[in-house]
């Protein structure tokens, strides 16, 4: 057998989705520095990181969570009811107090920031293709505790009640977007947006519209 081939078929394939091509690029340099890890494939969109997936059959995806038209989770979902052995990990600027969970949940294996460094990502890379989770410590013990039925130290209404999509309302809303362009945003009725908006409110514990829509324009602002 040819030496060459050997090598590269014990090569674990890890494909990049991202939309901004710098950051693709330096995620390809990095990665193929690293021992047993080749990047097969990267890409600036869901739809081209399905149509990837299907073409390249990689070992993991890699994925940010904001990109253009459908999301980062929105792709976690397809790919977990698509390729369910597929492991995912979601690398991101976002938050994890906020983002980590709900990126499980949604079917991913792993959340990693995109201040860890190389050295974090590629151990948390293999981790993940031998069957691990990989989350923070933090994170970790939270959804331990959460599991244990442990207080964790957060009893005040937060973000992490609301379901996915009640959370990608409340972000458009802050975002400006007025009922009917979430409307067409998330394909649904301007009734289906109206009772998500009633039911964040009651979740975050406010009285009125306008209360919501100045909590949640503070809330982007800051992560601007």
């Amino acid at each position: 057998m040819n030496p060459i081939n050997e090598t590269t078929s014990k090569l674990r394939q890890v494909l990049i989705v991202d939309d901004h091509p710098f950051l693709r690029l330096g995620l390809s340099e990095a990665l193929s520095h690293e021992p047993g890890l080749c990047v097969c494939g990267a890409v600036g969109t869901a739809e081209e990181a399905l149509a990837a997936v299907e073409k390249l059959r990689p070992d993991l995806v890699l994925t940010d969570l904001s990109l253009p038209g459908k999301s980062g989770l929105e792709l976690i979902k397809d790919l977990a009811s698509l390729y369910p052995s597929l492991p995912v990990i979601a690398f991101s600027m976002h938050e994890e107090d906020i983002y980590a969970e709900r990126c499980l949940r949604a079917g991913a294996r792993g959340y990693l920031m995109k201040s860890d460094g190389p050295e974090k990502l590629a151990g948390a890379i293999r981790s993940v293709i031998e069957g691990g989770i990989h989350v923070s410590e933090n994170i970790s013990s939270r959804i331990v505790a959460a599991f244990s039925g442990r207080p964790t130290g957060n009893a005040r209404p937060s973000l992490g009640n609301l379901s996915d999509r009640e959370f990608e309302l409340f972000q458009l809303l802050g975002r400006g977007l007025s009922t009917q362009q979430i409307a067409s945003r998330m394909h649904i009725s301007t009734k289906t947006v109206e009772t998500h908006r009633m039911h964040i409110k009651e979740k975050l514990g406010l009285s009125t519209a306008s209360e919501l829509i100045s909590f949640s324009s503070r809330w982007i602002a800051t992560r601007a």
